[in-house]
Formats: C-alpha cells, sequence, structure tokens
C-alpha cells in the first residue's frame, strides 16, 4: 500500500506541477495515466491528497462561487503545487534504482519524463530494459519447459507473455537509441530468439 501511495504521490506532483486542477480532474487525469488496470477511487485519491496537503507538498485554493450558483453549494477547491512539492517532484524523478523501473512506478515516471535529465531517463530506460530481458528470458525457459506438460490455452496464454515482453524491449531498445542519438540495428532483430 506504501508503494502505491509513493506512486500516486508522484503523479500527483507531476500533474499539478503542469498547472493546478481540481480533484474531479485530477482523479480523471490520472485514471488515464494508470491506465484500466489500476483504476483510482475518490477514496484512494483524497487521503493522498490530505498527506501531502500536511506536507505542504500541495496547497488548496479556494475558488469564488460560481454567480447564479445556490449559496449552499461549496466553492471549488483547486490543488496547487508548493515550492516544497516542486523540490520532491524533482528529487523524485531523479531517484534511479529498481522502484524507478519496476511496474509499478514505471508508466507514471515515463508519463513525466521531460522533466528529467537525459543521464536519468537513459538509466531508468536502461534498468527497465534489464529487468524485462530477465523476465523474457525466464519466461522463455519455462515455456520451453512447460509446453509439453500443459495445454495449448496456457501455452498460448505464455506466448502470449513472451510477446508483450519482447515488444516492450524492442520499444525500450529503440527509445535508448533514440536519447543517444544512434541509429543500430533493429531492435526486433536484437531480441529475436528464435
Amino acid at each position: 500500500m506504501a508503494r502505491r501511495g509513493e506512486t500516486i504521490e508522484l503523479a500527483v506532483l507531476g500533474l499539478l506541477h503542469e498547472g493546478p486542477m481540481h480533484g474531479y480532474e485530477l482523479r480523471k487525469r490520472l485514471n488515464l495515466m494508470l491506465g484500466w488496470g489500476r483504476l483510482l477511487s475518490y477514496g484512494s485519491l483524497y487521503p493522498a491528497l490530505k498527506k501531502m496537503l500536511r506536507g505542504n507538498l500541495i496547497k488548496e485554493v479556494t475558488g469564488p462561487l460560481t454567480p447564479g450558483a445556490p449559496i449552499s453549494r461549496r466553492p471549488r477547491i483547486t490543488y496547487e503545487v508548493t515550492e516544497k512539492g516542486t523540490a520532491e517532484f524533482h528529487r523524485l524523478m531523479s531517484e534511479v534504482g529498481p522502484a524507478a523501473w519496476e511496474d509499478d512506478n514505471f508508466d507514471i515516471r515515463f508519463r513525466f519524463f521531460s522533466s528529467t535529465d537525459m543521464e536519468i531517463r537513459l538509466r531508468v530506460l536502461e534498468g527497465r530494459r534489464s529487468r524485462l530481458q530477465e523476465r523474457l528470458d525466464r519466461v522463455q525457459r519455462e515455456l520451453a519447459m512447460t509446453q509439453k506438460e500443459v495445454d495449448r490455452y496456457a501455452t498460448e496464454l505464455q506466448r502470449h507473455g513472451v510477446e508483450s515482453v519482447e515488444r516492450e524491449v524492442r520499444w525500450l531498445s529503440d527509445l535508448i537509441n533514440a536519447e543517444r542519438g544512434t541509429v543500430g540495428p533493429p531492435a526486433a532483430a536484437a531480441t529475436d530468439n528464435e
């Protein structure tokens, strides 16, 4: 759970780094960023926002009521990143290591790569590629060992996993080459083991 909280914090700081937003807009943008497999509820977002408010990473700005709105209606609250929050966002984005390229965090960090130094981007991309290559090697070994022992649906599921990881490794290799400004052999040829 702490890991999910850190991912939400990084995503919120990154979005607010781009400009102020109200809670509904933040949730909508976070859900687009996190993807359909990790939808974020208000029950997860608002505790994270409250924690970030207490830590002075963000602040609430209360806007005026819309003319003609009922008096009982609360004013709209907009969240803005503070100076401390901006510094924390840059600190989080400059970290390199396993947490930066693991599944839980990589996509969020990648979304904000334009705010990251090229050397850090390269280290994160290379770390992610290395981790996926390890995963690919393991899954290919397992696939070779279990193909005769499992039914065709289990085999197809494993094959789909291999193809997905191979595709991401090629994509990462292309990104790394683009960062370095190099053109080499197509990444597909480098990862095809069949």
